[in-house]
């Protein structure tokens, strides 16, 4: 750290906001204090006492420090490095964090023998500044699906966020213009999975911040425009045995998979319900999560088929994998990564029978009666009435997310919002969501 200045820790709240602090580099191993409180604050700033928050005992303070090793160049200025903090309290890793659930969610496989891999697809729109003070699509009339270069990127903010993600050593494995004018998936290459959430939780603050200081904005929400297509956070993961080698792959298996995949699969559409408030976490992500679009909605899975949710992708060797594409990019990196490992474990555990993949067209003809609630408020029950899944997450994560998402639930009716199922956005979700997501 003796090169920089100093050091700019970040690390994820409950809402997957980036919390954190500048300390000087001299004195940053020390770690810093933050008010617990922030755990009970909502969008609008309005605070409650969470559990965990700590609000009616004095507001108390968790401790964060992080790792030396994982310093890396920042993207501000070259006397400023990053790191993603670890939070504490009273010398116990603290149990409301979204970090420490990711953690917990790893090392309950390696009790198992298995190392998980993660690899995370990001999608975002490009913004341009409007004449009200607020913000619109930037105008990219020559862009289309799997566009590359100037039609996409007519104004080179994608090109200046690739540089700047190669500089801090977030290292990307793909870009292109996606379905919508302006829209961008950008795949970060996996790794392990603490390693690949930290560093796809950097790269969303980088990349918006890039497109700030350029005068405009990229925004990850779920589904920031009617008329338009949403915008996912993919989870793709593996796990490694204890020789290093992919414990999905079955040489011997019709279809490579090993029975720890379909175990895995088997879990992530039992416990589909329960994961869907916390990989969906807004008002928002309902008007993306809807039948018929290339989301999530279904409790299924199948063989390269993007209207599963779990999708196993043709390749096999060391790229055998599953992809969960339940997530809206407005989920929080670390408990989306956590939901779906955890999940997928439930159903080794609990010695789940696999289903059947889904080979029908997706758009009329499903395989399964079961799918994600139509809005938050009916998600959240949906997790609360699932023990297993609670559990295995952390309890008191739990209870932190669910009290602080029944108070935006809360929030949105009554602001008028209506709880029925619609693809339509609204100026509250846009007001609350647009300027953190």
């Amino acid at each position: 750290m003796g090169e920089y200045e100093r050091i700019r820790v970040m690390w994820p709240d409950h809402l997957g906001i980036a919390r954190g602090k500048y300390l000087p580099a001299d004195i940053a191993d020390r770690g810093t204090g933050h008010c617990a409180s922030v755990f009970g604050l909502g969008y609008d700033r309005s605070v409650s006492p969470a559990p965990g928050s700590y609000m009616l005992e004095g507001l108390k303070d968790v401790r964060c420090s992080f790792d030396p090793q994982t310093v890396r160049p920042g993207w501000e200025d070259d006397r400023t490095a990053v790191a993603v903090g670890h939070l504490d309290f009273e010398g116990e890793p603290y149990p409301f964090a979204a970090r420490f659930a990711l953690q917990k969610a790893i090392a309950d496989w390696q009790d198992l023998g298995y190392t998980p891999q993660i690899g995370f697809e990001l999608e975002a729109y490009v913004l341009e500044p409007d004449d009200t003070g607020g913000w619109r699509l930037q105008a990219a009339p020559r862009s289309y699906v799997y566009g590359t270069g100037p039609t996409a990127d007519p104004t080179g903010i994608i090109d200046e966020i690739m540089r700047a993600s190669a500089a801090s050593g977030l290292k990307l494995e793909s870009v292109n213009a996606e379905f919508d004018e302006s829209q961008f998936e950008l795949t970060l290459q996996h790794d392990e999975a603490l390693r690949a959430a930290d560093d796809a939780f950097l790269f969303r603050v980088m990349a918006r911040e890039i497109a700030l200081r350029g005068g405009n904005d990229l925004t990850f929400l779920g589904k920031p425009f009617n008329d338009l297509s949403g915008s996912g956070l993919h989870v793709n993961f593996s796990l490694n045995d204890t020789d290093g080698q992919n414990a999905f792959i079955d040489t011997n298996a019709s279809d490579g998979l090993s029975a720890l995949a379909r175990s895995s699969l088997a879990g992530l559409c039992a416990h589909h319900k329960a994961m869907t408030a916390l990989c969906a976490p807004t008002v928002n992500a309902y008007r993306r999560l809807r039948p018929g679009e290339f989301a999530g909605y279904w409790a299924n899975w199948g063989y390269e088929h993007r209207f599963a949710c779990n999708r196993v992708p043709d390749a096999r060797g060391t790229a055998t994998r599953i992809e969960s594409r339940l997530a809206d990019g407005s989920a929080n990196i670390h408990l989306a990564a956590a939901t779906v490992l955890q999940a997928a474990l439930l159903g080794v555990t609990e010695e789940l029978a696999c289903p059947e993949p889904l080979t029908t067209d997706g758009f009329e003809e499903i395989n399964t009666e079961v799918s994600s609630a139509d809005n938050l408020g009916d998600a959240l029950a949906d997790l609360a009435a699932d023990p297993a899944l609670v559990e295995a997450l952390g309890s008191d994560l739990c209870a932190n997310f669910l009290f602080n998402k029944a108070n935006e639930w809360d929030r949105y009716i009554a602001a008028g919002g209506s709880p029925e199922a619609s693809d339509k956005v609204t100026e509250w979700e846009i007001s609350q969501y647009l300027n953190y997501h």
